[in-house]
């Protein structure tokens, strides 16, 4: 119900949290830094992996399935890797009762253990591009943690491919990372910033790591989704090589690229308000809702109406359940729909019956409309589609609307509110500024106001004319600020 969620303005947070347990969808584990998944937490994340695992397939990656316990000698053959995942990993050290003679730990990620599987199955060009993607979960030993956000294990797919030129690689990695783009926009209706990662924030291992930075309600960035260019990093590292079509021997390229639960943070924090959660057609495990209202003497005659209703929105193909538990109230039901985040709800009394007509009513603008019982089912397939578009058309109006271009550090801190700039209760947002490149300035950023290099947009112009933001050296690039998740 809505008095259990605190309101967004109170403490934003807690709004979250209230959100994610009210509305059924995760629980905190027994486990430290663990949560459980609950079946409608988990059926909004099936329809997630649903689609993107049909677009993987579409671009010709297959599904496959490596051990979650790597030796420890793998990890430390990519050094940067290592050393990127060292303070995260959880390690094995006894098995079946038995001190082990060499450590495992737990997939932080899966690079080492699969190329180590790639060198024996890549030999010649003819053997190449390998593209192959994981659903499973991983474990970073986190030490602050938030439900579907960030914990110890979560779910994710990491796809990890091997090309024969470094130029096919770079358009794999692109290209996955449109798929990305494209998905978390139109199917989870997330307005996204595709763009690559500083040196400072790339992926430990890569050359080059791409990004899609969404932006919340709190104004806070969230990284939804992330395609690394590998290089010849890992092919090195376990001496994966390949005869070339000249007869020649050289190292594959490879890439890497992943999603998480953390998607359905994302979506939550995206749409949802003080009334509970609010998904997007595609998410929702029911696209609609039944609510039969009736006293006694109408209870036989309303439930058959409803189930014709039903019948007819189901021969659409539209996702629909009817709710005739008697042990509740309409009211106390609309209540508790809206929480869970239906898109509409179809309410069915004794005068809309009369009327041959139902009331629909949208779960994101609570906008009521009767409706000729003999068009429900396209009235609410067209209702359902202009629901999924005004999603995301209000989120990009929300990130257009709080992101600023920024021209010198005093702006900059006052947009984040830094300390000693007499604004501790600035939002905050996107901050788009000019930057020279430098790992110095974009530390010395974070540490006045915990914002972050969040990426370099795409397809930029090449010759930057202007002064760092940061430091009023020559800039090289257009950058997007924000504090994170």
């Amino acid at each position: 119900m809505a008095e259990k969620i605190t309101p967004r303005e109170t403490d934003y947070s807690q709004w979250y949290i209230d959100i994610v347990l009210n509305a059924k969808l995760a629980d905190y584990s027994p486990v430290k830094g663990c949560m459980v998944i609950r079946p409608r937490g988990y059926a909004i994340w099936e329809r997630i992996q649903a689609e993107f695992d049909r677009r993987f397939k579409e671009t010709g990656h297959s599904n496959a399935y490596f051990p979650m316990l790597i030796p420890m000698s793998f990890l430390q053959k990519e050094a940067e890797h290592v050393e990127g995942f060292a303070p995260e990993l959880a390690v094995v050290t006894y098995g079946g009762g038995e001190k082990l003679e060499e450590p495992y730990c737990i997939r932080p990620t899966s690079e080492t253990i699969i190329w180590s599987m790639y060198k024996e199955w890549i030999h010649s060009w003819r053997d190449l591009p390998l593209l192959i993607n994981q659903w499973a979960n991983v474990v970073r030993w986190e030490k602050r943690t938030r439900l579907f956000l960030r914990t110890s294990e979560f779910l994710w797919q990491e796809g990890h491919t091997a090309h024969e030129t470094e130029a096919e690689a770079i358009e794999e990695t692109l290209r996955m990372l449109e798929v990305y783009r494209d998905v978390v926009e139109r199917y989870l209706c997330v307005p996204v910033v595709p763009g690559v990662k500083s040196e400072t924030e790339k992926f430990a291992g890569a050359v080059r790591t791409y990004t899609i930075e969404s932006m919340m309600q709190d104004r806070k960035a969230l990284q939804a989704g992330t395609s690394h260019f590998l290089g010849q990093n890992f092919a090195k590292a376990f001496d994966v090589k390949y005869q070339t079509r000249d007869g020649g021997l050289d190292y594959v390229w490879a890439t890497s690229w992943g999603i998480s639960t953390r998607l359905v943070g994302a979506v939550i924090m995206t749409h949802s308000d003080d009334k509970g959660l609010v998904l997007p057609p595609t998410l929702s495990p029911e696209e609609v809702v039944i609510v039969p209202i009736y006293k006694n003497d109408s209870k036989a005659s309303v439930l058959q109406y409803a189930d014709k209703v039903l019948a007819m929105l189901k021969e659409a193909g539209i996702r629909a359940i009817l709710d005739s538990d008697d042990s509740s109230s309409p009211g106390w039901k609309f209540a508790e729909w809206e929480l869970k985040g239906t898109p509409l709800r179809i309410e069915i009394g004794p005068r809309d019956m009369a009327a041959g007509k139902v009331m629909l009513v949208r779960r994101d603008t609570a906008e009521k409309t009767p409706v000729a019982v003999d068009t429900v089912a396209a009235t609410s397939r067209q209702t359902l589609s202009e629901i999924q578009t005004a999603l995301f058309e209000r989120a990009r109006k929300f990130r257009d609307e709080n992101t600023v271009q920024i021209d010198t550090l005093p702006e900059m801190l006052e947009f984040f509110g830094a300390e000693g700039t007499g604004t501790a209760d600035a939002h905050g947002g996107f901050a788009s500024a000019l930057w020279c490149g430098s790992a110095e300035c974009e530390a010395d950023l974070k540490a006045k106001t915990k914002a972050t290099l969040r990426c370099m947009p795409l397809n930029q112009q090449e010759n930057i004319s202007g002064r760092c933001a940061l430091c009023g050296a020559p800039a090289k690039h257009r950058a997007i600020f924000a504090r994170n998740y």
